[in-house]
């Protein structure tokens, strides 16, 4: 019995929607999703884009940037959540520790990861949220 690489890696037919006004950012992001066997990743420039993307590809999981244009990352994932109540989205984000748990929480965000930490904690991350 053969096995498919790809579909034996943890994101294996997934979907993920990386939102981030940093070109450099998306492309490492996606970058890493792809690898770890994602099956596709789709980027947006800015919190409206990504909420409008979402809601065309219904994403398993979304990471958005705190500070972006149009729409920040917190208004972002509270429009989100009133079309996917149950998709995890993690804010990924330099100001993290500026953030109160109340305004994270109530904006629907599920998980706050540091721009600091290595790409592959927010892989795995993912996964856990994704229930992998």
């Amino acid at each position: 019995m053969e096995i498919d690489i790809d579909t034996a890696k943890p994101g294996a037919g997934k979907t993920v929607l990386v939102v981030d006004d940093n070109a450099a950012i998306r492309k490492k992001l996606a970058a890493a999703f792809l690898s770890d066997g994602f099956k596709s990743c789709a980027e947006a420039n800015n919190g409206r884009e990504g909420v409008e993307l979402a809601r065309r590809i219904k994403p398993d999981i979304v990471t958005l940037d705190l500070s972006m244009p149009h729409m920040n990352g917190l208004e972002a994932a509270a429009e989100m959540r009133k079309f996917f109540p149950d998709t995890p989205i993690i804010l990924f984000t330099l100001y993290g520790d500026s953030l109160s748990k109340l305004a994270t929480a109530t904006s629907g965000v599920s998980l706050v990861v540091s721009k600091t930490e290595p790409l592959s904690m927010l892989i795995q991350k993912a996964h856990e949220l994704m229930g992998g």
